[in-house]
């Protein structure tokens, strides 16, 4: 089996991935920008590293040399208060990450977790990898900036470029929408503050996601090609709502707050997933309804 190296090993993805890949008897290696309090789950050996540290990036990977690389590490949460660290992280950590790794060479596959906001708003049908990109934020700004920096490596590294749309499980920050809405019920709140009730999004389970990319780490005719990750449907807010009510048993009210509501909102994000289900001739193992009810019982 292969030797893997995970950046982000001990965020809400990562520690998932990790779990996957060392069952599949891989070898996983981390890194992280913290020391690991929590232990991961089949996780060897561990790294703390900032992405912004070339030097720290590339001994890292010169003394673990792996096959295989998945770039998880990054600003993810859109509203973010520092616009810099964002740029920063997503794009120049990413570069370095990919010098450290060009330097070494030896690699099958460096899988580069993007992001379906990249697409912006999109109301009409399904969207497939082929749409241009339209950010309308400054994370999306930075996936997009990302991916084109990716394209400076082509020739010398086997990068796969993924786009997941929204996902959640177990283990994700409370900073997020579902998770919020599932931490409430469980504290049996009876009222909850959230921000626009009316986007709709493609809503995956981050076991689905991680098993994806195990596949593309896995497959080397996924080099050289971008993937949505998506479940191919989309719940609004509101769909998302009523499903925890009627899981959970417990009612509950929402108010909208304005402060919640992001200028600049991606309304709808749906995804095309033909392109990733021919690769690995898998459809997604879990409905949203199983993924809040999985959260819910944890």
């Amino acid at each position: 089996m292969s030797r893997v190296l995970i950046t982000g090993v001990d965020g809400f993805t990562g520690r998932h991935l990790t779990t996957v890949l060392a069952g599949q008897g891989h070898e996983v290696i981390g890194i992280s920008h913290r020391p690991v309090t929590h232990p991961v789950e089949g996780l060897a050996q561990s790294h703390v590293c900032d992405l912004t540290d070339a030097q720290g990036l590339k001994d890292i990977v010169a003394q673990s040399r792996p096959d295989k690389v998945a770039h998880l590490a990054a600003i993810a949460f859109v509203s973010h208060g520092v616009v810099e660290d964002i740029y920063r992280t997503n794009i120049v950590g990413t570069r370095n990450l990919l010098e450290a790794v060009s330097a070494v060479g030896g690699v099958d596959a460096v899988l580069l977790a993007s992001s379906a906001n990249i697409y912006g708003n999109r109301v009409s049908g399904a969207i497939n990898e082929d749409v241009a990109p339209d950010p309308v934020n400054d994370y999306a700004v930075s996936k997009v900036a990302m991916e084109y920096v990716a394209q400076l490596y082509r020739e010398k590294l086997p990068i796969i470029i993924a786009r997941p749309f929204n996902y959640t499980g177990v283990g994700q920050s409370i900073n997020f929408v579902i998770p919020k809405i599932i931490d409430h019920v469980r504290r049996k709140a009876a009222q909850i503050e959230l921000g626009n009730l009316d986007v709709a999004r493609d809503f995956s389970d981050v076991r689905d996601v991680v098993m994806a990319y195990g596949v593309l780490l896995s497959r080397p005719e996924a080099v050289g090609q971008v993937f949505n990750i998506c479940s191919g449907e989309a719940q609004s807010l509101r769909d998302v709502i009523e499903m925890v009510k009627d899981i959970s048993g417990h009612d509950f009210d929402v108010t909208v707050n304005p402060a919640f509501v992001r200028e600049n909102e991606v309304k709808m994000l749906w995804g095309d997933r033909a392109r990733i289900e021919a690769l690995s001739g898998r459809s997604p193992q879990y409905a949203l309804r199983d993924t809040l009810a999985w959260m819910l019982e944890a």
